[in-house]
């Protein structure tokens, strides 16, 4: 399967590895996506690249075809290649409620990977913890004040995105609390901004 990757045909673009994700997906070839998932660890960072946007666009697809590399990617968290680190995130994303406890088990390498990581990283991790709180109350009880925190803390321009993110978990019993975090800061919000507030909350 790594001779399909965009790297190996001498792409520049990401249109081979999504074409290989869906052929993945409409075989449900795990054979061959364990080739993929042993293909975060080559020595070619190209390879290792595009074998973690094939795993996420499968997850996307087919999220219970990805749910047994749940460990591979969290320990990707720590990954020097940043592009590795977003990426294994971003597989999370779409596995964290089939994997909640597994995920939830390792929760301070997710958190860690939070604090330190890129844009995108922050973003999907949002979206990990928010599917972990979803999941189960358990989970929720030490999660849910990371968003909490996170709704107070952040720029003012990431507000409308995460709380939107957020969202999936609310229900009645964190409701109140998540709609106070977002009122505290609507001072520091444009007028486009404050009306994705006002739209997430018609949802709510």
């Amino acid at each position: 399967m790594l001779e399909l990757l965009a790297c190996r045909l001498g792409r520049n673009d990401e249109t081979p590895n999504i074409e290989l994700a869906q052929k993945l997906c409409d075989s449900n070839n795990k054979k061959g996506i364990q080739e993929i998932a042993n293909g975060l660890k080559a020595e070619e960072q190209a390879v290792a690249n595009d074998c973690i946007k094939v795993l996420y666009e499968i997850g996307q697809r087919k999220p219970e075809l990805i749910v047994d590399f749940v460990d591979d990617f969290i320990t990707a968290l720590s990954d020097k290649n940043n592009r590795i680190v977003w990426g294994s995130m971003t597989a999370l994303t779409y596995i964290a409620q089939i994997k909640s406890e597994a995920i939830f088990n390792r929760l301070p390498e997710i958190i860690a990977a939070y604090k330190k990581g890129s844009v995108i990283t922050v973003d999907n991790s949002i979206s990990v913890f928010a599917q972990l709180c979803k999941a189960n109350s358990d989970c929720q009880t030490k999660v849910f004040p990371i968003l909490l925190d996170h709704l107070a803390n952040c720029r003012a321009k990431e507000i409308p995105q995460h709380a939107e993110r957020i969202a999936v978990c609310i229900n009645s019993g964190n409701k109140e609390v998540f709609l106070k975090t977002l009122e505290a800061r609507t001072s520091e919000l444009s007028k486009s901004q404050n009306s994705r507030i006002l739209k997430l909350k018609k949802c709510l």
